[in-house]
This record gives C-alpha cells, structure tokens and sequence, in this order.
C-alpha cells in the first residue's frame, strides 16, 4: 500500500510540476531540470528507497523483469547455429593465441569430465565396444606402425632413458642383477 501510495504521490508532483512550471521566458515549456532533481531528491529519501525495494520484491514485478528461460535458450541457439556465427567461431578459433587460451581455460573441466566418464561403468562398456570394432582396429595397428609414430616412440624412450630417476632406477637393478649373479656362482663353487 505504501508503494503505491508513494508513486501515485510521485506522479502528482510531476504532473503538478509540469501544470504549474511556467516561465514567461520559455514559453511555458516544463523545466526539466527542476523535475528530474525533485524526483532523484524524492526517489533517495528513506521512503522513496524503500518503495523501489518493495517494487522489486513484487512478485507480479520480478516476472516481468526476470527474462523467461526459453527465451534465453532460444536465442542463445539462434545466436551460435547461424552460419555467420558458426563463421564467426571458426575465424576466432583459427587465432592460435585464442584457441590456446580457451583450451588452456577448459583443460581443468575436460580433465574432470574424462575422469568421470573412465569411472563410468557404461561409458567404459562402449569404449571397449569401439576398440572391438575391426575398422578401429585395423586403424589403430595402422597408426602404431606409422613412421610419426615410430619417432614418437623414440623421443619418448630416449628421453626416459635419459631421466634421472630412471638411470637410478636401472642402476640400481643392474647392481642387484650383478650381486645375484656373484652370489649364485659362489653357490656353485661350493658344491
């Protein structure tokens, strides 16, 4: 009731502002000025403050101004599928400088995406089922003879056998392969 009394009080005064603001020097047009400042003046008081808020708390008021879902999603995908976006997408992802930064800022999301789906039962049924499939077989042996592939493999084991922690690794079998060695013809001797 306060709301309503408050904008209908606000109304008056600026339909009683424009009747009774006449100048002689502007031929009896509304000082525009007066009327904004007195109705910021009237809208930053205690009351005129707590009316707006009970305006937005109305419900019949939120629906009007909250955008229906639909609508949104509607126009999101008219927005993406158009050919001048998907245009637009396929022009913005050939920068390498943006495609770099959008997988940089997606790769904490596709890592715990792919981690999810490997933990998913039915997701690791139908990956099985795709490896089964003769066609993907075929293309993954083809691919794993490949020369790229072959290199790759090399770069890999050269730089694994070149790793710290791996020479200690082989060192340190290598040693105990020497002792067991030393130890086993030492048996023999004895016998």
């Amino acid at each position: 009731m306060k709301v309503k009394n408050i904008l209908l009080l606000l109304l008056i005064m600026v339909f009683l502002s424009s009747c009774g603001a006449t100048d002689s020097g502007n031929g009896g047009q509304i000082d525009y000025e007066q009327t904004k400042k007195m109705v910021v003046d009237i809208l930053k008081t205690d009351d005129g403050k707590k009316a707006i808020q009970e305006l937005m708390a109305d419900e019949s008021m939120k629906e009007k101004l909250v955008m229906d879902q639909k609508v949104v999603s509607d126009t999101i995908e008219q927005t993406l599928t158009t050919d001048k976006a998907i245009e637009f997408w396929k022009k913005t992802f050939s920068d390498s400088k943006f495609a770099a930064s959008a997988a940089k800022n997606m790769r904490a999301e596709n890592e715990k995406l792919l981690k999810d789906l490997m933990n998913d039962p039915e997701y690791r049924a139908m990956m099985i089922e795709v490896f089964k499939e003769p066609e993907m077989q075929k293309e993954l042996a083809d691919a794993l003879k490949s020369k790229e592939y072959r290199e790759h493999l090399k770069e890999v084991i050269t730089e694994t056998l070149e790793s710290p922690i791996y020479k200690a690794k082989i060192e340190e079998s290598l040693l105990k392969a020497a002792e067991e060695m030393k130890s086993g013809e030492k048996e023999k001797k004895e016998e």
